[in-house]
């Protein structure tokens, strides 16, 4: 799927509400003029049906509405501004459509933000209106036909050509085409700076200034005078004479956590706050400005590369941080290497982002997971477009060969098996979508079927009513699931031992049955489609404990100077 960043601002809330179009496309991929219409539409349908809610929710009127939007949206990235710019160039029609009853169907039809192409079908959110489509169409158009918005949504499809769009337009599209930190002065892959790619994707740099100090290498001549591997562990014990790193890190098997994914691994989430009327508050958008610097991703929350406490309220941790638990010598050592849109199939482009030097530092565990874009696509027919095993078995041996000339000796590379996503369409169908549950007419059902007729779903093969597709994504992620498998245990590789893990998301379910929770809790209320912030810990937990119990030599010994290294260093320099 493409990327869409020339869009992300086809009106104000674009800017948050790209859903799942940002999270399924290959970054470094240009827009086709289809997919383009396709997420352009979503935008403006998900940004009217917020204003008409407001109203509803607010008992107000549809300027009123849109005002308490703009002021619930933070200075920050210019969103308030902009969103205050944008009510001044298309608040006029969105007042005189919504209060004649149009939907926001036919209000983002009227406005040309959605089109129906000659021989496609009409596609739209909501239920049609009783009258005919073309009779109320018409009518609408009528309404708003002397309008100047008009004018410019016919002379161009990229609202980035604004001038007062441009900065920001610019700063996303490079945040979305780069997987390295954009604010990097000594080059060495980490940062100072939290988002764009920054500390939050890979340990932060302890001295931004010397190429040599990074996180993950080795100690320099034990980080007597400095932290040269941003541990937080250096100097000289004044009792001893012995370095610190010498006396609680030697023999310790340090080791890094990298992880090699796609928008799940990243941890993409939209927040339901953002696009549920009857949530909304001046608390709502807080960290909009941070995801969206982030491209909607979460990685300092995700399961595997996650750094900060959970916010969902489960006691399980990150891999990372448990690997920071057993030995507080890794403290830092992190890389998130995921992509929104990543797949065997593009993995190459992205791969050469990670930070490892053979020489110089630690060994690393590395995750391979890419767990649904190389059977997810948007086409209206997405079977041909899915990865075959011949395929899969090519990029992966490709991938292993980097890898090996690229690790440090003596580490582990786990790949991760595909899921069984029929659990999206069977735990979700039926339920309402957030922009349905006020007035109970969007379920995921509905939200599926709009988002496939517009060819711009993450993932087609399965968020769809037809059980035959489903049934054939499935087989074919198992298909690709065994080529994993067997590349585990047919290949060898000098520099790290190769593991392969299922992804059961199945075991999940049931350990969160048994806590009282449901199904439909574990996915992402917004795109429908993502493992959510829980499900994603749940799966830490699992695969923690397979690799605990079948491969403890992965994780690496628990280091007993831990105490020892709290009292002298206390948190070790946080994050």
């Amino acid at each position: 799927m493409k990327s869409l960043w020339n869009i992300l601002l086809a009106t104000t809330l674009s800017l948050l509400l790209p859903l799942h179009t940002l999270a399924s496309q290959a970054s470094d991929s240009q827009p086709s003029t289809g997919h383009s219409k396709g997420h352009t539409c979503v935008a403006c349908v998900v940004v009217v049906s917020v204003i008409e809610q407001l109203a509803q929710v607010h008992n107000s009127t549809v300027e009123a509405s849109m005002e308490r939007l703009c002021s619930y949206l933070p200075e920050k990235l210019f969103l308030k501004t902009t969103c205050y710019l944008v009510i001044r160039m298309f608040g006029p029609d969105l007042i005189k459509l919504l209060s004649a009853d149009m939907n926001a169907d036919v209000v983002c039809h009227t406005l040309e933000f959605c089109k129906q192409d000659p021989g496609q079908p009409l596609c739209h959110l909501y239920p049609l209106p009783k009258e005919p489509w073309k009779f109320t169409l018409e009518k609408a158009r009528q309404i708003v036909k002397k309008s100047p918005t008009l004018k410019y949504s016919r002379s161009s499809s990229d609202i980035c050509s604004l001038p007062f769009l441009a900065k920001i337009c610019q700063r996303i599209k490079s945040t979305i085409q780069n997987s390295v930190p954009f604010k990097d002065v000594d080059s060495d892959k980490h940062s100072v700076f939290p988002t764009l790619r920054g500390y939050h994707w890979r340990g932060r740099d302890c001295n931004d200034s010397n190429r040599m100090a990074y996180p993950g290498r080795r100690p320099d001549n034990w980080d007597m005078h400095e932290d040269s591997n941003c541990n937080g562990i250096w100097g000289i014990d004044p009792k001893d004479g012995i370095p610190y790193e010498k006396k609680f890190c030697e023999g310790s098997q340090p080791r890094g956590i990298i992880l090699l994914g796609d928008s799940a691994g990243a941890h993409f989430h939209i927040s339901p706050e953002w696009i549920t009327a009857s949530q909304m508050s001046l608390k709502s958008f807080i960290n909009l400005p941070v995801a969206l610097t982030n491209e909607l991703d979460w990685p300092q929350l995700s399961g595997v590369t996650g750094f900060l406490d959970s916010i969902s309220g489960i006691k399980e941790n990150s891999v990372y941080l448990r690997l920071r638990k057993r030995n507080h010598c890794n403290h830092r050592d992190y890389q998130n290497i995921s992509r929104n849109g990543g797949s065997s199939q593009n993995l190459e482009k992205f791969l050469e982002t990670l930070s490892r030097n053979q020489l110089l530092d630690h060994p690393a565990i590395v995750i391979y997971a890419m767990i649904g874009n190389d059977v997810c696509n948007g086409k209206v027919d997405p079977v041909p477009e899915m990865t075959t095993p011949e395929k899969l078995y090519s990029s992966i041996m490709q991938t292993l060969k980097y890898l090996n000339s690229h690790l440090p000796n003596g580490s582990h590379v786990i790949l991760y098996g595909l899921p069984d996503g029929t659990f999206l369409w069977d735990n979700l169908h039926n339920r309402y979508y957030p922009l349905g549950q006020l007035n109970k007419d969007v379920t995921y059902a509905h939200f599926y079927s709009f988002l496939n007729c517009l060819q711009v779903s993450p993932c087609h093969s399965w968020m769809s009513s037809n059980k035959t597709l489903r049934t054939l994504t499935s087989e074919r992620a198992k298909q690709l699931s065994n080529t994993l498998k067997k590349i585990a245990a047919s290949q060898k590789f000098t520099n790290f031992d190769l593991l392969y893990v299922d992804f059961d998301f199945q075991e999940v379910t049931e350990e969160w049955r048994k806590r009282g929770g449901q199904p439909w809790q574990l996915i992402e209320p917004v795109d429908g489609f993502h493992p959510n912030e829980v499900a994603s810990q749940l799966l830490a937990d699992r695969f923690w404990k397979k690799v605990q119990l079948q491969w403890p030599q992965v994780l690496g010994k628990e280091n007993p100077f831990n105490s020892q290294i709290e009292q002298v260093f206390g948190d070790q320099g946080g994050h």
